[in-house]
């Protein structure tokens, strides 16, 4: 069982979050922001730092000018390593299909915390992530600069050459619809962790909240960000052209240059020429030097599980439109899938902690329209027929639950129907976990969600290593 610290704590959250959501059904509609928020005042913010003080380098950019959609950006330290020597950048260029075995696994019971009843596979060492490609210049040292410009720090500025590539991962955070951040301190924290055990780059999502924008505002921002990730991968490869000298036929034979529309230029002015063409600062220098949108991976906790498998299945229909970008896994951190019918869990433990049955159905109401409203809505309900694209075509997909989850029966029986057309699709069930145990603030620094992040880690890695290892249970 929870502590009785936690039981406490679970009891004054819930008085307080009851109050709020009714407070905000009570309140007369208001239609006149259509710009939405991503964030409420009551929340704790975390400031963006651009500096590696403690491994990992954050910065925001609002990147959709007509909404309140905003980002997040973790860099981790590692990604100023210079490439390994014997890195090949073809030697995987798709995602390993590892086993799945189907069944129940014990794990470990250090201290009855962290117990897993459902894994797959076999242990192996973690390794570090190779990079796509080691450059020819210099002797291979990354230079890392904190500028200072005209008195403003600029932060982190990116090196022309010996760029490591990293994976990127889009994160949703968790919060019922209507609260909860993409810069919340628990957020922050838990993505610097995620960033430096995965060796990602985390993007986190600050999607619209409800009621001010309701349902699909919400799943749309997940998919303009991944929208937003390939035109930056594309936007950087151009730019890498310009610079090469081989745009517009122009460059060759040693010159270091091009000609665009008849002008001569020089790969310094590369990057200004890019600027110039698409608008000021659209080429993110932090994605665009250490990014590879070829492995991506999607990870949502609470409802941001819903928005990740509402992004993956629209990568899924949308195939090569996104390109360069494809979603190789996806974590779901206990998703908040509901249904008209009950399932034993949502019946014992209805009254759960923290979030129990009746505080989420408000949820539910202030996120779907009125008109919409419906436990079996495909927001909300992940095996209603007729949801497409066909499961089989899912990309591999972690599940983690927790014991008193009064959600758990759901997530466990969509991730039994992934393994029924062979999808790589296991589930890690927490013992004595409570729901968001390892994103809710007071619950953040646990061991429970300091190995849950492990976890994750380990099984995300055999979907994004270069060498093709594979990392499984």
């Amino acid at each position: 069982m929870p502590s009785v610290a936690v039981k406490l704590y679970s009891v004054f959250f819930k008085f307080l979050l009851k109050h709020r959501l009714q407070n905000r059904i009570q309140a007369p509609p208001d239609n006149s922001d259509a710009f939405g928020v991503t964030t409420r005042p009551e929340e704790s913010v975390a400031a963006a730092n651009p500096s590696f003080t403690d491994g990992v380098a954050t910065k925001d950019i609002h990147i959709d000018p007509l909404t309140s959609l905003s980002i997040r950006i973790f860099l981790p330290e590692s990604a100023l390593t210079p490439p390994e020597p014997h890195s090949n950048p073809n030697y995987n260029n798709a995602a390993p299909k590892p086993r799945s075995e189907h069944g129940s696994v014990s794990a470990r019971d250090s201290n009855s915390l962290a117990s897993r009843r459902n894994s797959y596979g076999s242990s192996t060492v973690m390794q570090r992530q190779e990079s796509m490609r080691r450059n020819h210049a210099g002797n291979g040292v990354v230079e890392g600069l904190n500028l200072m410009s005209n008195g403003v720090y600029r932060g982190y500025s990116p090196a022309m050459d010996n760029r490591r590539k990293l994976p990127v991962m889009l994160q949703f955070h968790g919060g019922g619809w209507v609260s909860g951040s993409n810069d919340s301190v628990a957020n922050d924290m838990f993505c610097r962790r995620i960033a430096k055990l995965c060796d990602v780059i985390v993007v986190a999502v600050g999607y619209r909240l409800a009621p001010e924008n309701r349902y699909p505002a919400a799943f749309e921002d997940g998919m303009k960000v991944l929208s937003w990730l390939a035109k930056q991968a594309n936007l950087a490869e151009c730019s890498k052209s310009m610079g090469a000298g081989k745009v517009g036929g122009g460059g060759g034979g040693g010159v270091v240059g091009g000609v665009v529309g008849g002008i001569e230029f020089k790969k310094a002015d590369s990057h200004r020429h890019i600027v110039d063409s698409f608008g000021a600062s659209v080429v993110e220098p932090w994605l665009a030097a250490h990014g590879d949108p070829s492995r991506c991976i999607l990870l949502g906790a609470s409802c941001g599980a819903n928005i990740a498998d509402y992004v993956a299945r629209k990568a899924v229909e949308g195939g090569k439109l996104l390109d360069p970008v494809k979603v190789v896994a996806q974590v779901l951190l206990y998703p908040f899938f509901v249904g008209s019918v009950p399932t034993r869990s949502e019946i014992k433990l209805a009254n759960s902690y923290f979030y129990d049955k009746p505080m989420c159905m408000l949820a539910w109401k202030l996120f779907l329209p009125e008109e919409e409203f419906s436990l079996d809505h495909s927001a909300a309900n992940p095996l209603i027929p007729g949801r497409g694209p066909p499961l089989k075509l899912m990309p591999p997909t972690l599940t983690v639950v927790a014991e008193h989850d009064w959600m758990r029966d759901r997530a466990i029986a969509y991730s039994e129907e992934l393994r029924k057309v062979n999808v790589d699709a296991p589930v890690l069930e927490y013992k004595d976990a409570v729901h968001e145990f390892a994103t809710l603030d007071v619950l953040i620094k646990s061991p429970q969600a300091q190995v849950c992040a492990e976890d994750i880690a380990i099984w995300v890695k055999k979907y994004i290593s270069r060498r093709g290892h594979e990392f499984s249970y």
